[in-house]
């Protein structure tokens, strides 16, 4: 980072200033609205924002709070130790964690090098980053939003160990920086850089921690991994063996986590690439059905037929209307 940036951020703060005289507990006054112990975005956030930055107040221990907005923390130097739901994660520089609004967080106190950006984000800030990323469906990508956007209580957090991704650490640098400065457009300019990172973080599911009933969450988002990657010619055979997991058990776990089969959610995908590709090339209906994994075009035919509601050339030149 920067070093002017990170002097800047480092630099103690009123509040810790009040802590090292002596203070001895987080000001409630600063976080909540009431003895709720929900950290109120309408405290941290001027009118009219939807994004806004603080730095992580160091020196205190933080008690047990949610958040009715979604939070981003960003490791500038040093590490700083949380129990999310029981559950107790190191975030060290460069790392960023993802916090659903009805995580529980706790944070132990952090020293005076340990430097950590609060994002506090309303989840409509991320509609514009939503649109950035395309129309190409994207199982991962679903996967994501639907843990900054929604109050799913499945997924606590979402940690992306990121380090030594350079385009990641460069776009947290301008966000802060963006944020942290007064420049002028800042508003587009941090949602173009929002959609810009997510498109990142898509790109390195493999370095994410997934909170809460972990080790089902981490096989669904491989299982997603897998069929975004081989949807035109994966087996569950593959994937079970990559894995090392019994045929049957997957299958049935598949099942039971989506509510699909296997079948049914790479039938999903290939519709979604197919119809991105009648949108956005000249391939024939032919040579789309192929590349997306049917060698039988009335299969396909048939199948895009039933998932849209209208035949695949109709959808081209219902697309082509709209452009």
């Amino acid at each position: 980072m920067n070093a002017q940036l990170l002097a800047e951020l480092r630099k103690i703060t009123p509040e810790e200033q009040k802590i090292l005289d002596g203070a001895s507990e987080v000001d409630d006054t600063l976080y909540y609205s009431s003895n709720s112990h929900v950290v109120d975005s309408r405290k941290l956030l001027e009118s009219g924002k939807s994004i806004q930055i603080r730095t992580h107040t160091r020196f205190v221990h933080f008690p047990p709070h949610t958040h009715n907005f979604v939070e981003l923390i960003y490791m500038c130097s040093g590490s700083t130790t949380h129990k999310i739901n029981g559950e107790e994660i190191v975030l060290k520089q460069g790392e960023l964690l993802f916090l659903n609004q009805n995580a529980t967080q706790e944070i132990f106190p952090a020293g005076e090098d340990d430097i950590a950006v609060n994002f506090i984000i309303l989840p409509a800030f991320f509609d514009y980053a939503l649109t950035m990323l395309g129309e190409e469906d994207n199982y991962i990508r679903d996967f994501l939003l639907d843990c900054l956007k929604s109050e799913n209580e499945d997924i606590s957090y979402l940690r992306f160990q990121v380090a030594d991704v350079l385009p990641i650490q460069n776009l947290m640098e301008n966000l802060i920086w963006t944020l942290h400065h007064q420049q002028v457009y800042k508003r587009s300019i941090n949602q173009a850089t929002m959609g810009l990172l997510l498109m990142q973080l898509m790109n390195v599911t493999d370095k994410v921690d997934v909170g809460r009933n972990q080790q089902e969450q981490e096989l669904l988002m491989m299982v997603y991994r897998f069929v975004e990657e081989n949807y035109k010619d994966g087996e569950l055979s593959d994937l079970a063996q990559m894995l090392h997991y019994d045929l049957h058990w997957l299958s049935r776990t598949i099942k039971r986590l989506t509510g699909k089969t296997y079948t049914d959610l790479v039938q999903a995908k290939r519709m979604r690439q197919a119809a991105y590709l009648l949108s956005t090339s000249r391939l024939s209906v032919g040579d789309i059905a192929v590349a997306v994994g049917y060698e039988n075009v009335s299969y396909f035919h048939r199948l895009f037929q039933k998932a849209y509601g209208m035949s695949p050339r109709k959808y081209r030149v219902g697309e082509q209307e709209k452009q």
